[in-house]
């Protein structure tokens, strides 16, 4: 078995599209108006319209209605993520490093997901980025 992506479903793509892109630089990769992804070189984040919902089940899945999931990325410089994101999104906790060692920054999504920003600090932190913990 393969990990492949994280769907997100929403009612708006193209302005969920433009928050990743924005947030990652990775351009996406659209495949229909309803349906785009943002991949990177470890996964890859699916965007989805609600009109997709149907084709699985219908009334299975609503935009908006995350409170337990969080999206992670991996980044080379949480700071510059922060200036970059400032009154673009809305910042829920600023850059601060946490007790495991990564330096972290916590948005929201233009839908509500929580958006963790990350970068090791510590020694500790650094031996374990090849696992991209986001702890």
């Amino acid at each position: 078995m393969h990990f492949v992506s994280i769907r997100v479903i929403t009612a708006d793509v193209a302005r969920l599209v433009g928050f990743y892109e924005r947030a990652t630089g990775v351009a996406a990769d659209w495949a229909t108006e309803d349906f785009a992804e943002i991949k990177t070189t470890s996964a890859t984040l699916a965007l989805g319209s609600t009109r997709t919902v149907g084709l699985f089940a219908p009334g299975s899945a609503e935009p908006a209605a995350n409170r337990s999931v969080i999206v992670e990325f991996l980044v080379d410089d949480v700071d510059a993520v922060h200036r970059d994101l400032t009154g673009f999104a809305e910042v829920v906790a600023e850059p601060a490093t946490m007790p495991w060692g990564n330096r972290s920054l916590l948005v929201r999504d233009p839908d509500g997901t929580l958006v963790n920003f990350f970068t090791p600090v510590t020694p500790a932190a650094l031996a374990r980025q090849g696992s991209a913990s986001g702890h």
